[in-house]
């Protein structure tokens, strides 16, 4: 048989095609090296996001084994010290223990009454829950054999979360797995005005009957009184069908639990980075802060001949095929009255200091300048006090390096560029024999996490052809005990039908970080 294309490998990976499609697709990939490394790709791919949706779990009996240490009613029994997450089973008026960062087994889940009670959720979650948010809908639709049921709701103005299953004909739970790769799955949210509200997350925690699926209202917050949900779904498990279902949403009343302040004139410059604190909302799930970075006069003049010289040497239209992303952003951290660390945009192993819990940027038509929303954990906290720590500048490179494929194996190019550490790994064919496109592999290790790093190159072949580098695949991992981070990313260039002898690899951005002369302090709360 001919070599199958990328989605149908895809969907031999996800065990999706007719059995007899299936041997044949398996006999073909045992005797193709190509499409073997192809499969192989995917499967790595499906097991780092299913790693990624997934948390660790207690084991099947771990309900019988705390229920069996429990003295009968009545009986006192001496405490031991640990540090615990308390779970509240009020039907019975028991009190159970759970350790932090483990996940209570679904059967045990469902006792505590679903998916927001327990820790497979983030922490803000269960908060909004123990203030009593979680609206019990039980909305549901049968197709196949199958029923796809929204058992809760939680909704502020920060965040729409619902908790879903699926169930057999018996109503036994089935794993929650909605195929996130199938375009034709749809999720849409709809206002009270007929706008559209992104999808921000959707996961399943391993081992769990439940799923959940996250609408964001970062930029809505204010706007939003009703939202309705509508589920489109052609694919449950693997199995073909049509699930429809609306779910309404009323935030009216949860919308005033929030409460909202406008920062009058929290301006300053720094390194050339102009700073504009907007608004702080603490929302039972979330507390959320609105900033906008953008550069100074003689920063702005800087970039945009930088930009004018780049469109000059490589073109226009290839420069504008680049996603360059934030040209500007900060660092900071947020105090309370005692002057403790309580939140921070750099990742900590404190336990008592939060980091981020999600974040969102967006470029504006003003070139360098970008709107923030930042989220974190909400705390009973009266004062808070906002503190500079430094600022990001996305600023010319003018790296250049010649890369001649043939010899990387024997003779692997390094390259060491303010900060950035890469070994260039391999320049190969693209696998997937329907495109024609060239991978370069970088690998190495970086002074701090740049996320727009991966889609700042330019390619010249040896005839002066120019191709963008753009990002396919990649990877960053959190600091390690050097101080630096792992990376990895894939470089695709398309339209390159065959590797050239020599490539010229052109650095054209990084992200650099200056920290802040002196530490700017806002107050954010009285």
């Amino acid at each position: 048989m001919n070599c199958p294309t990328a989605d149908k490998l895809s969907q031999f990976v996800d065990q999706l095609l007719p059995k007899q499609e299936m041997a044949e697709t398996e006999a073909h990939v045992q005797s193709c090296a190509s499409c073997g490394k192809v499969v192989n790709a995917f499967q790595e791919e499906q097991r780092f996001i299913e790693e990624t949706l997934q948390t660790p779990t207690l084991p099947g009996n771990f309900t019988e084994l705390v229920l069996d240490q429990l003295e009968p009613y009545g009986k006192s029994k001496k405490q031991r010290k640990a540090v615990w997450k308390r779970v509240v089973l009020t039907a019975v008026g028991i009190v159970l223990a759970v350790g932090i960062g483990a996940t209570v087994n679904p059967a045990f889940a469902q006792l505590i009454s679903g998916l927001f009670t327990s820790n497979q959720v983030d922490e803000g979650l269960q908060k909004a829950a123990e203030a009593g948010l979680t609206q019990r809908l039980n909305l549901e639709v049968e197709d196949q054999g199958l029923t796809f049921v929204v058992e809760d709701v939680i909704a502020d103005s920060s965040r729409v979360t619902l908790s879903y299953k699926i169930l057999d004909e018996s109503r036994k739970p089935q794993k929650p797995n909605l195929n996130i790769w199938n375009a034709d799955n749809k999720y849409t949210a709809i206002d009270q005005n007929g706008n559209i509200v992104d999808m921000s997350g959707i996961g399943w925690p391993r081992g769990s009957d439940y799923g959940y699926i996250e609408f964001s209202l970062f930029d809505h917050s204010n706007h939003i009184e009703k939202l309705t949900i509508q589920f489109n779904l052609v694919e449950l498990n693997g199995v073909q069908g049509n699930w429809q279902l609306q779910v309404p949403v009323d935030l009216n009343e949860n919308r005033k639990l929030t409460k909202m302040v406008e920062l009058q004139d929290a301006t300053a410059v720094h390194h050339g980075v102009e700073i504009d604190l907007k608004k702080l909302h603490i929302a039972p799930s979330a507390m959320e802060l609105f900033f906008e970075t953008s550069l100074a006069k003689e920063e702005l003049q800087r970039a945009e001949e930088a930009k004018r010289k780049l469109e000059e040497r490589f073109g226009k239209e290839k420069m504008d095929s680049l996603v360059i992303g934030d040209t500007s952003g900060i660092a900071y951290h947020i105090e309370n009255a005692a002057g403790n660390i309580i939140y921070s945009t750099e990742r900590s192993t404190d336990s008592e200091i939060a980091s981020l819990l999600r974040g969102s940027s967006e470029d504006t038509a003003i070139l360098g300048r970008t709107t923030y929303a930042h989220s974190f954990v909400p705390k009973n906290e009266d004062q808070l006090t906002f503190v500079l720590d430094g600022v990001f500048k996305k600023e010319q490179a003018g790296f250049s390096v010649v890369i001649k494929p043939k010899d990387i194996e024997r003779h692997p190019l390094s390259l060491d560029y303010k900060g950035y550490h890469l070994t260039v790994k391999s320049v190969e064919k693209s696998l997937v024999e329907a495109e024609d496109s060239v991978i370069i592999k970088l690998e190495g290790k970086v002074d701090f996490l740049d996320a727009g790093f991966g889609s700042s190159w330019m390619v010249v072949d040896e005839i002066g052809k120019v191709y963008p580098g753009k990002l396919s695949s990649g990877s960053m991992s959190m600091k390690g005990k050097d101080g630096r981070h792992d990376i990895s990313i894939e470089l695709e260039l398309d339209g390159l039908q065959e590797v050239p002898e020599q490539l010229t690899l052109h650095l054209l951005y990084t992200t650099n970080y200056y920290p802040a002369d002196n530490q700017w302090r806002v107050p954010l709360t009285n």
